[in-house]
């Protein structure tokens, strides 16, 4: 679970709150941590070696969900990142599409990961990036993604913010 549990997807809010992250600070070395609400415990942000990752929407759980309801679940989630990729592409030109299968079957081989891939994974982030970079006037990449860990897990919509290029593993690691 992540902190954005329960909260209605506003995607001003995701495109401010994406635009804040990419402007924000980023750790150039050092470990890779989760971060965790005080209160709560749940999910907030990954910080590692020249990235950042915070989790945009978190959908309900998919525990029970079959058929047509699981693919409007599905559905749903992907309408509400390509609303976000629409507003980041105005913003900042065409994206790039990652694909994170690579890296989640090195994983799977017990071959080393790049930390942002290895991070992303390790926060049940699977699914594809939308990326672009480096930002106009900045050597930063953003992407964002929307996927789930497996079939009751909630969907959950990230963005992440890197120092170095973010390419599918093997192109550049």
């Amino acid at each position: 679970m992540s902190v954005r549990a329960g909260e209605t997807f506003d995607p001003g809010r995701a495109v401010a709150e994406v635009a804040a992250l990419a402007a924000g600070p980023v750790p150039v070395a050092g470990p890779t941590v989760g971060e965790g609400d005080p209160g709560t415990g749940e999910w907030r942000a990954t910080t590692g070696e020249g990235f950042r990752i915070v989790p945009l929407w978190e959908g309900d759980a998919l525990t029970g969900v079959y058929g047509s309801d699981w693919t409007g679940a599905e559905t749903a989630a992907q309408r509400r990142l390509e609303a976000l990729v629409g507003e980041l592409d105005a913003r900042w030109g065409p994206h790039n599409r990652v694909a994170m299968h690579t890296a989640l079957f090195r994983r799977q081989a017990g071959a080393p990961l790049p930390p942002l891939h290895a991070a992303l994974l390790g926060e049940d982030c699977y699914g594809d990036l939308r990326v672009w970079g480096p930002l106009p006037g900045r050597d930063r990449w953003v992407g964002v993604s929307v996927g789930h860990s497996d079939g009751d897990a909630p969907l959950v919509m990230v963005a992440l913010v890197s120092v170095v290029p973010v390419a599918e593993v093997g192109q550049g690691d």
